[in-house]
């Protein structure tokens, strides 16, 4: 018989006198638990789902920070890309997987913000069916057009769409990358067409390909079609230092738009709610130690992630934070996820 079974019993045998030492003991036998599990932990295979397919910054990122504590913990780490409904179907699974730190998610901006206020049906709850590890990084979003075709400045861009309206048209793989293009479009007064897609990788082959005039998507997955020339950046969507596109202004200043100041992308890490604090913290310290490795920093700054890391409660801050600012920006645009 287990101690917290021994604990049960002895409770509904001695009645409210032994309730006070049971509750005690309870907490007492969890916390052990959880030191103990942190001890053991990992002894197996860890999974860390993507919701997006491979190619993207968030899988980079993944597939980065997997193998790394795959090296330390001496146990095989496997991004899963389980991609679908703007994040949510691997977020809904996520949730329900035992809460042992076996399965941890990826989760994006999307997946802790804003489908929780665009969306309608949405079968998880931010903050009550995940628990936070750290914030992983703040990812800047680029305006790209082909470099063989498309315009050579923001200015240019605005005068084709101007002089044809409703025929150009913009994509986007994610629904922050959609809402900046719909700021960017309200505020300067374009008439275009947005074509969705799963995701950056498709949303780059979109534009390589001729289905779309325009995008707005991740540093990380249109690096190196710009450095090979296929693709041109014309403004990046806030105004903190990009060291692989130094010469890239924000777009902010380029179409005089305040409101597109500061429209990143992030990523972080959770595990399912219930997960005890004590492997939470032992996947967060991991993350940090691997941060503070230059060699990592640089092989991700490159691609086009700013590294960032965070405490669980300044990471959940953060999210409730997010939350607050993007709910009436969704009222106003009108977008709406089924």
């Amino acid at each position: 018989m287990t101690v917290s079974r021994l604990i049960v019993r002895l409770a509904a045998s001695f009645g409210a006198l032994f309730a006070p030492i049971a509750l005690i003991a309870t907490i007492a036998v969890a916390a052990a638990q959880g030191t103990a599990d942190s001890q053991t932990y990992p002894n197996r295979a860890v999974r860390i789902v993507v919701p997006f397919p491979a190619g993207g910054p968030t899988d980079i990122l993944a597939r980065v920070i997997g193998q790394r504590l795959s090296e330390v913990w001496g146990q095989p780490v496997v991004i899963e890309n389980q991609p679908g409904a703007n994040t949510a179907i691997a977020a809904a699974r996520v949730a329900k997987l035992p809460p042992d730190g076996y399965t941890l998610l990826a989760a994006m901006d999307v997946t802790m913000v804003l489908n929780p206020v665009a969306a309608s049906n949405l079968s998880y709850d931010p903050l009550k069916d995940f628990a936070p590890i750290t914030l992983a990084s703040k990812n800047t979003s680029l305006l790209s057009v082909r470099a063989e075709d498309g315009p050579k400045t923001v200015k240019e861009l605005i005068a084709r769409a101007k002089a044809s309206p409703g025929k150009l048209n913009y994509g986007a793989g994610i629904i922050t990358t959609r809402l900046a293009g719909y700021l960017f479009n309200r505020e300067v007064g374009l008439d275009v067409q947005y074509i969705p897609f799963n995701g950056s990788a498709p949303t780059v082959q979109g534009l390589l390909t001729g289905a779309v005039d325009y995008i707005i998507d991740g540093a990380a997955t249109s690096l190196p079609l710009i450095r090979s020339g296929k693709l041109r950046a014309l403004a990046k969507l806030n105004s903190r230092p990009l060291p692989a596109l130094p010469e890239v202004r924000p777009l902010a200043v380029e179409a005089g738009i305040p409101a597109l100041d500061d429209v990143s992308t992030w990523i972080g890490l959770v595990a399912p709610a219930g997960t005890p604090r004590t492997i939470v913290d032992k996947i967060q310290r991991e993350v940090v130690k691997m941060y503070a490795d230059p060699v990592i920093a640089d092989k991700l700054e490159k691609s086009g992630i700013s590294a960032v890391s965070s405490t669980p409660e300044e990471f959940e801050a953060f999210v409730r934070k997010e939350l607050d600012r993007w709910g009436q920006v969704f009222k106003d645009s009108g977008i709406k996820l089924n």
